[in-house]
Parts: C-alpha cells; structure tokens; sequence
C-alpha cells in the first residue's frame, strides 16, 4: 500500500491486484487499504489460481489505462513449496517488469538467508524456463534499526540489486529512497 501511495503521489493510477488467495483475511486488507487510498482493487477472492488472477488483473488494467499493477502476493517463506511453485508460476506467466522481495529490516543477517532461498525456489519451480529472479528489495520497519545497517548492505552484496524502497513508519507516506549517505555514515561513524 506504501508503494501504491508512492506511485499515485507522483502522478500515476496504479491498480492493486488481490493476489494472496492462502491467508484468510487479504483480499479485505487490502480492500481496507485500497479505499484508503482511492485506488481501485482487482480481486476474485481466494482459492483461485494467483498467476491467473494477475493475469487478469494485468488485462483490466490495460483496457481501464491504469499506469501500474501491484500484485500482492501472499508471504512466502522460501522453504514452503506449494507457495513458492505458486510464485514462481505467476511470475512466469506474467513476466512482470519488476519483481521485489519485501523484507523486514529487523530480520537482520536472516534477511540476507530469506532472499537467497527466495531467488533459489524461484529457480527451482521455473518449470524449465529461465528463472526470473528478484529485481531488487523493499525492507520495511527500516527506522528501527538505528546504526544496524549491515543487513541493507549485505542484501545489496548477496543479490546484487538495489534497495528500491525502504519503510520508515506506519503511514502510507512513510516510504523512501534508500539513503546511501546515511549508510555509510552508520557504517563508518
């Protein structure tokens, strides 16, 4: 919902489409959220396939003109297989124009495993295609790590890809740019 608030604040109508069809409760979360911030929601409720939902939800919102689509999927941990083939399918079948791994800056050194068990099951379950891997990371609760850091740094080293976002409170508007100065003056100072 940060990402969403982000993305209408700068202009553009994004469509939050209602993915996460395991945990009870997601699709009314994120509706919550949805009127809060006056964007419209594409959901089928649970039980369905989530690469179709995408799918369609992708299609709505190229035939309504909207200018980006948020999938929100249900959490996975990487060694959940059923959830993590689920992923990896709707990111085959879609092959979204960017695909983050949110985490939580508290996880800490764990963090750093969580994405590497993230990328390594989107590999696993890409059905013999090309896997597609995570493009970069959101890390949420950000502002309550203080001069711990480290964990932001190692993700970047591990994966490779930037910290797109990171989550700074509990507002809609608490969502920024990762400051590089910042980390580097906890680091060395």
């Amino acid at each position: 919902s940060k990402v969403a608030y982000y993305i209408k604040s700068n202009g553009f109508v994004p469509l939050l489409c209602a993915c996460d069809t395991f945990r009870s409760g997601a699709v009314e979360q994120l509706r919550v959220h949805a009127q809060a911030l006056d964007v419209p929601l594409f959901q089928k409720g649970y039980g369905n396939d989530a690469a179709q939902i995408a799918a369609d939800g992708i299609a709505h919102a190229q035939a309504m003109g909207y200018d980006a689509v948020l999938v929100d999927t249900a959490g996975r941990m990487q060694d959940n297989e059923p959830l993590m083939r689920a992923l990896a399918k709707l990111v085959h079948v879609n092959s979204p124009d960017l695909v983050l791994f949110v985490g939580e800056a508290l996880a800490g050194n764990d963090a750093v495993d969580q994405v590497t068990g993230f990328n390594a099951s989107l590999a696993q379950y890409a059905g013999g295609k090309a896997p597609r891997l995570i493009d970069g990371v959101i890390l949420t609760k950000f502002d309550t790590i203080n001069d711990k850091v480290g964990a932001a740094l190692n993700l970047v080293y591990t994966t490779g890809k930037p910290v797109v976002f990171v989550g700074v409170g509990q507002t809609y508007e608490d969502i920024r740019n990762l400051n590089v100065e910042h980390v580097v003056r906890a680091l060395t100072g």
